[in-house]
């Protein structure tokens, strides 16, 4: 698909996307696909991918989906797992790191958007920090939620119930967007409300 595609949209070419996604082998296959056609979706509709850098799971299947359709994806590995050979052999990029801190800081810090699949703690715990770094306006890029299988909804509902219970604003519930399906985040991408610094004004409620 060519960059004069009518289907792609203003800003997309050039524009790199950080999946947080699972290295899980056993969750149900759906979750796998979901990685598989979110990786194709983001490729076909020129943006590159930023991840994990892993083999498994979600995450290979991620990589696999937009290295199928001609897709740049750019891996970031701590050298333990990449000693434990759990990195992705076929990648554009794999860039290893000394640890889990700094990989989270360079997959935000190359690219222009956040999307979550369904994952474990690691990936629950990268998207909440995102959201917070939202929150405080230190991260003013869309985030969005893919929804596979209605995963996240107790993580939407207990959000939802943080706002109602005044820990957070409820202007807070516009940093990120929920999707049901892969196909759907590129236009949630581009639909997602401006975010700008002035977030801090009511970063505490």
């Amino acid at each position: 698909m060519s960059a004069a595609d009518p289907s792609i949209g203003p800003g997309r070419i050039g524009r790199t996307v950080c999946v947080y996604c699972a290295s899980s082998r056993t969750a149900h296959p759906e979750y796998r696909e979901a990685a598989h056609r979110l990786g194709a979706t983001l490729a076909e509709q020129g943006f590159g991918v930023v991840y994990g850098g892993g083999a498994a799971g979600s995450m290979g299947a991620l990589a696999n989906g937009a290295l199928s359709k001609g897709g740049r994806v750019v891996g970031v590995l701590p050298r333990f797992m990449a000693e434990l050979e759990w990195g992705h052999k076929g990648l554009t990029e794999l860039e290893l790191v000394e640890d889990m801190r700094t990989r989270k800081h360079l997959m935000l810090a190359r690219s222009q958007a956040a999307v979550a699949l369904p994952g474990g703690s690691g990936t629950l715990e990268e998207l909440l920090e995102t959201i917070s770094l939202k929150r405080l306006g230190l991260y003013l890029n869309p985030i969005v939620l893919v929804n596979t299988r209605a995963f996240f909804d107790p993580l939407i509902d207990l959000l939802s119930r943080a706002i109602e219970e005044r820990f957070m604003d409820e202007r807070h519930s516009s940093m990120w967007q929920v999707v049901s399906e892969p196909e759907q985040v590129p236009e949630a991408l581009d639909a997602a409300p401006i975010w700008t610094a002035a977030a801090r004004s009511f970063a505490a409620v």
